[in-house]
């Protein structure tokens, strides 16, 4: 139950985004301290698509065994998945795309990326490799 759980985290991840970013950026909260807002909102970018990516690698451990190849599709798909939410925000009222978003969002996607690949198929970051063995004995 729980392999399927974690399966289809990254679809029910990927509609929330949707969802979230089709609607204006205070609808969902909006801090007193407008610069603090931003901030906050702006640094999402950083960590929102790289979430995604640990959700794919999640997923895809629990089904097979996790290559380089896949990892880097994984991580591609991630930052496809954070451009097209860019493209999809642009036609949003209210809402904004930038080229630095992007760069955000991949950047997010690149420091998570660096972690698992190097935690699995280097053998540093022993917790987090072991956690990600874990998930994939599940």
């Amino acid at each position: 139950m729980v392999k399927w759980i974690i399966r289809v985290l990254p679809f029910l991840y990927m509609v929330l985004i949707w969802i979230l970013s089709s609607m204006p950026a205070d609808a969902v909260v909006e801090l007193p301290d407008l610069a603090v807002d931003r901030f906050i909102k702006e640094s999402m970018h950083l960590i929102e698509f790289g979430i995604l990516y640990v959700l794919l690698v999640l997923a895809v451990l629990t089904a097979v065994k996790l290559t380089p190849g896949v990892n880097i599709l994984l991580a591609v798909l991630a930052c496809f998945y954070g451009i097209f939410d860019e493209i999809h925000q642009s036609f949003v009222p209210y809402r904004s795309a930038t080229v630095i978003d992007v760069i955000k969002d991949i950047t997010g996607v690149a420091v998570c990326w660096y972690f698992i690949s190097r935690a699995l198929f280097y053998g540093k970051f022993k917790k987090l490799g072991d956690f990600l063995l874990l998930i994939r004995r599940l």
